[in-house]
């Protein structure tokens, strides 16, 4: 069963571009990390059409654009989070917001606690922290969900 893309490699919003993370919600909705596209794509249940929920072409959008997101997560409050592989950052996202907000991160590629080196993968556990998968660093960090 095709659950989202399958219109060739692209940009249009029913086609996807390297997708490499996908995040299934409470609702059956499918999210996808469209990391060529630089967006992740929310698909309904049987949609035909995705819908951009961060990045790429969130109408009103004026931050710092999406860089090759990787993991995505999202909470019960339906809240996005997204390990950046380009940005090197962790950002949240809100649902309706029109741009992200760093919570780890965003300091520059590096080693140090406050930096990664291509963050490609993220989970929380039952008390809310976050874990980070920092590829080229050969290291997962944790954080609170601040």
């Amino acid at each position: 069963i095709l659950v989202a893309g399958g219109n060739g490699e692209g940009d249009g919003i029913n086609q996807l571009n390297y997708p490499t993370c996908i995040f299934v919600d409470r609702q059956q909705n499918v999210y996808v990390s469209d990391s060529k596209n630089h967006r992740v794509v929310k698909w309904k249940k049987s949609a035909t059409e995705g819908l951009v929920v961060a990045g790429g072409e969130v109408d009103g959008y004026s931050g710092i654009p999406l860089c090759d997101p990787r993991g995505i997560f999202i909470d019960t409050l339906d809240t996005l989070y997204v390990a950046e592989f380009g940005n090197d950052r962790l950002t949240r996202w809100p649902q309706g917001a029109k741009e992200g907000t760093v919570i780890a991160g965003g300091h520059g590629e590096g080693a140090e606690a406050n930096q990664f080196n291509r963050p490609s993968g993220l989970c929380f556990d039952k008390w809310g922290r976050i874990y980070v998968a920092d590829y080229y660093n050969h290291r997962v960090q944790s954080f609170s969900r601040k």
